[in-house]
């Protein structure tokens, strides 16, 4: 199991860094009223809380940020410093935080999304300084420094993950999902990533999950790709304790933590 302080630095890695801003199930850690041991150990050591999955790419040129859940953005983003947003899907826990950015001033944010003209409450129809743009599955899209492709997901919302690619070196961030769809199993065995970023919201079950991993399914994910550093995400107290208790992750893959910088 990953220390909290832990920092991984990757000399392959072409000038891009990527960091979790947050890395919880819907409910996050500790979850409201749970004295279970993984939430007790959350109330009594601040580095074992877990916020909404999130996360910060960065290069020399370019900063974006994939999913908004968390509430306090701006201290993350200081005016002038997003260069986009990257949304999986219009769930609370991925756009809370951008109902109250979306009234700043200042240019336009590009927020690239499904297409799902539902959104999220009014989102869409008072959009203030955010510039929603859907985007298609598997349409590369080219930013100032990286190329970003979306890929198809299995979740109860049009969902997206994302394929970053920075001078050949790609990081595929896919969340909330269970399982991968055929084309998109296709397209990353055809596209194989350096490292992945991966939902595993639950410990090992007998019955499948209904809208996010447990660990048996990314694990084979993860075998299945061939890919040599999984980092799990989206992780509930369940799978935490889990861990507690003696759990085990299979070779090459570790967990998440808030504030792990890759």
């Amino acid at each position: 199991m990953l220390k909290p302080d832990t920092h991984y630095q990757m000399s392959a890695v072409p000038d891009i860094e990527m960091t979790l801003t947050g890395t919880a199930a819907a409910g996050g850690v500790p979850l409201y009223g749970c004295d279970c041991p993984a939430c007790l150990r959350a109330v009594r050591n601040p580095a074992y809380r877990r916020r909404a999955t999130s996360a910060k790419v960065k290069t020399k040129s370019e900063t974006l940020c994939i999913d908004c859940g968390l509430m306090n953005l701006a201290e993350h983003y200081p005016p002038g410093s997003l260069d986009a947003i990257l949304l999986t899907h219009f769930h609370v826990d991925h756009v809370q935080g951008l109902f109250e950015l979306r009234w700043g001033k200042g240019q336009k944010i590009p927020v690239y999304c499904p297409n799902d003209p539902a959104g999220c409450a009014d989102l869409l129809k008072h959009s203030g300084i955010l510039d929603f743009r859907p985007i298609q599955p598997f349409e590369p899209l080219l930013l100032k420094s990286c190329t970003v492709t979306p890929l198809l997901l299995m979740h109860s919302r049009p969902c997206h993950g994302y394929l970053i690619e920075r001078r050949g070196y790609r990081i595929a961030y896919l969340t909330d999902t269970v399982g991968l769809p055929d084309e998109t199993l296709l397209w990353l065995t055809q596209h194989t990533p350096d490292m992945m970023i991966l939902d595993c919201s639950h410990p090992p079950s007998e019955n499948k999950p209904r809208n996010h991993n447990d660990l048996s399914i990314a694990t084979e994910i993860h075998q299945q790709l061939g890919i040599k550093h999984t980092i799990l995400t989206h992780i509930s107290h369940d799978m935490d304790n889990w861990l507690i208790a003696g759990g085990q992750l299979a070779e090459g893959i570790e967990l998440g933590h808030d504030g792990m910088t890759l």
